[in-house]
């Protein structure tokens, strides 16, 4: 049976080129009020998401905070557009 280690000693899972380099991404945390359900968190993750340079979102309802992780700095001010079209409250950075 073969090892996972190659010849310079690194490890390899041989599942290569399926990685994603996300090196420049800056994951950001806002406090949203108005948070209460299943609802609430697929509009904002479905609003938020479309942005441009979303790479994630993710809502935690019970803590109302939206993590949102963007390629490079988030643009605080479309996020808090999307938040608000979306029928909720963005109150500033967590």
């Amino acid at each position: 049976m073969g090892s996972c280690c190659t010849p310079d000693n690194s490890c390899s899972t041989g599942a290569e080129g399926t990685t994603t380099a996300v090196a420049d991404s800056t994951a950001t945390v806002y406090a949203v009020s108005g948070m209460t359900c299943g609802h609430c968190k697929t509009a904002i993750t479905t609003s938020v998401g479309a942005l441009d340079g979303v790479i994630s979102v993710d809502v935690d309802v019970a803590g109302g905070l939206v993590t949102v992780t963007t390629g490079g700095a988030p643009d605080d001010a479309a996020i808090a557009a999307a938040v608000d079209d979306a029928g909720y409250e963005l109150t500033g950075r967590a």
